[in-house]
């Protein structure tokens, strides 16, 4: 039996290459048409700084507490770590045995590690 190889050629990269092209002109296109023909009309009200349609008040750069983000760390590395098992959902007959007890295996770290979490008191507010 012989097995075919095909080199990659420098022409296969071009579709990409028209695609990634494309959509950077309509980019420049867009910035460089709503630049000129937008509206220029200039106020005090339009200039000011706005979060969420609610005025800014105070100094931003005030002190935020670290559990925001242990808590936003925290459940990105959870929710990161809850998608790997959609696909052994998917092929869990294809993986057998071996598969399973990899799951069992990665899911008792995963409790690990949330234990290790809520016995150091991280997601405590008080």
């Amino acid at each position: 039996m012989e097995t075919a190889t095909t080199a990659q050629l420098p022409s296969d990269y071009l579709p990409i290459l028209i695609q990634f092209a494309a959509a950077l002109g309509f980019v420049i296109f867009a910035i460089v048409v709503t630049h000129l023909i937008g509206p220029k009309r200039h106020s005090k009200v339009k200039d000011a700084a706005w979060e969420c349609g609610v005025e800014s008040v105070g100094n931003a750069r005030t002190p935020v507490s670290y559990k925001y983000f242990m808590t936003a760390i925290l459940f990105v590395l959870f929710d990161v770590e809850v998608i790997f098992l959609y696909p052994w959902a998917v092929n869990f007959r294809g993986l057998g045995m071996e598969g399973f007890i990899q799951m069992i295996v990665f899911m008792a770290m995963l409790m690990l590690g949330f234990f290790y979490v809520i016995k150091k008191g991280i997601l405590k507010w008080e």
